[in-house]
């Protein structure tokens, strides 16, 4: 058996990342999120990775903290990143979480931190930290706050119970459904369609999202300035233009 917290595979351009703790429902502790940093690393380093997949083994994504090793004194966290190794500094390239089961507290903050959720139609979330009389501090009430009506986070940040993946996706947390047992395979599918895009344009567009969210309408346009003339000198750029005149697929580079 692999003894490895997370398990790391390729499919051509995407590299998928499973949490292997299945006997706990893939409870974060401290390994779990070294291995996932640095998988990350290795997303964000290799050129010919455009994309990746965050999933849970055994039919769950993650039931959360560990609170076994929590007793312990250990938290799943790496300094300077945050939860499971990239909660508070995500990866400059796509990460989508593909949901199967139980992603509940900061199993739930780790779904939130990727960029895109494709959920299985029986898919349960929830911050149940207040029952526990914790505090969902993985980044989870900073982004629902800002993804859904506030009321709406309110309800989940301080009742405490899970909501389906339906009701996810009508509130707009979840992108896609899949048939139970099929969020990987949505998710993958859905990590090659970005993958043949632009790489450079990728990861452009996702760095001009996350820091319009933080600034005014005025200063977002003044920032994205830089990134866009930048994007615009590149090869790719030049390469997409030349491939869509000549009505063939594009090669990029990356440069």
């Amino acid at each position: 058996m692999n003894d490895n917290a997370v398990l790391v595979e390729r499919h051509g351009a995407v590299l998928q990342l499973t949490i292997n703790r299945p006997h706990v429902r893939n409870a974060l502790d401290r390994r779990v999120s070294e291995e996932i940093a640095a998988a990350l690393d290795e997303l964000d380093g290799n050129p010919e990775l455009r994309v990746a997949v965050l999933t849970g083994a055994g039919g769950n994504f993650s039931s959360g903290m560990d609170l076994k090793a929590f007793g312990r004194g250990e938290i799943p966290v790496v300094e300077g990143r945050g939860l499971a190794g990239f909660a508070q500094a995500p990866p400059r390239k796509p990460l989508i979480a593909a949901v199967e089961g139980y992603a509940l507290a900061g199993g739930f903050e780790v779904a939130l931190a990727c960029d895109l959720i494709v959920a299985s139609r029986d898919a349960v979330f929830g911050l149940p930290e207040v029952k526990r009389s914790l505090l969902a501090a993985g980044g989870g009430l900073i982004r629902l706050a800002r993804r859904i009506p506030y009321n709406v986070a309110m309800e989940l940040a301080i009742v405490g119970d899970p909501i389906g993946a339906i009701r996810a996706a009508e509130l707009g947390i979840v992108n896609r459904l899949a048939d139970p047992g099929e969020a990987l395979a949505g998710a993958i599918a859905l990590a090659e369609q970005i993958a043949a895009n632009g790489p450079l344009g990728v990861a452009a567009a996702k760095q001009v999202l996350a820091l319009s969210a933080d600034v005014p309408e005025a200063e977002a346009w003044e920032r994205q300035r830089p990134i866009n003339a930048q994007i615009a000198e590149s090869q790719d750029a030049k390469e997409g233009a030349l491939a869509f005149v000549e009505k063939r697929a594009p090669v990029w580079t990356g440069a």
